[in-house]
């Protein structure tokens, strides 16, 4: 074996575990969010986003759980570059250029979400008047992380899509724009509906479809 035989062998391990680590991200931070969701005292999955959860005692678990997942959205991103770089300059071009950058703006809105935690709301945590909607600073950081992630997220998949119809990958150019699409009414609908239960349940959806499709494509280019 030679020395550049070394090499592309060694790169290649490691651009299998980033996209690896991007794969779990979306099903481990979806598990934790769900179990917190279902196990905290006072919150209301059709009422309260996640984002909540990051208040109180346990509020240090939403919190490791955005850091998690928004790291592991980063090595995605960086797995997904390195996958893409080789490819002809016409399809780096739709879509292997920009797409692990947009990819990378999700799991930086993470980090910055983890840093700037939400207000507490709606009633949660426990003690908080259902009426309560005050906006600190923290709160309108909270807000612009969500803005960086969301459309950073939003615009992947539809970057995304455009890499793979140049591939001819049909199924999954189809997949990656529905769920831009789909995640951009939901966030729209959350931001026009004031935190409404339809517009929480819909972004709550929303929010695993999108993580369904990163681990999606992350396999795929895992292979």
């Amino acid at each position: 074996m030679t020395t550049h035989d070394v090499t592309v062998s060694t790169g290649s391990v490691s651009t299998r575990a980033l996209l690896t680590g991007g794969a779990i991200a979306g099903p481990l931070y979806v598990a934790v969010w769900l179990v917190q969701a279902f196990t905290r005292e006072g919150f209301d999955i059709t009422r309260h986003p996640a984002s909540l959860l990051a208040n109180g005692g346990p509020g240090w678990i939403q919190t490791t759980n955005f850091i998690v997942s928004g790291l592991l959205s980063i090595a995605a991103a960086v797995g997904l570059r390195r996958t893409l770089a080789g490819r002809p300059h016409a399809t780096r071009v739709r879509g292997g250029v920009w797409g692990p950058w947009l990819v990378g703006a999700y799991g930086f809105g993470l980090l910055l979400a983890a840093a700037f935690p939400a207000d507490p709301a709606a009633g949660f945590p426990v003690g908080t008047p259902a009426d309560y909607a005050e906006i600190s600073a923290r709160g309108m950081g909270h807000f612009v992380a969500g803005g960086i992630g969301f459309t950073g997220l939003i615009a992947a998949c539809l970057v995304i899509a455009a890499h793979y119809r140049s591939i001819r990958r049909r199924g999954f150019a189809r997949f990656s724009a529905i769920t831009g699409v789909l995640f951009f009414a939901a966030f729209a609908a959350l931001s026009a509906g004031a935190g409404s239960r339809p517009t929480i349940i819909a972004f709550d959806l929303a929010v695993v479809l999108g993580w369904t499709w990163l681990t999606a494509v992350c396999l795929d280019k895992r292979r």
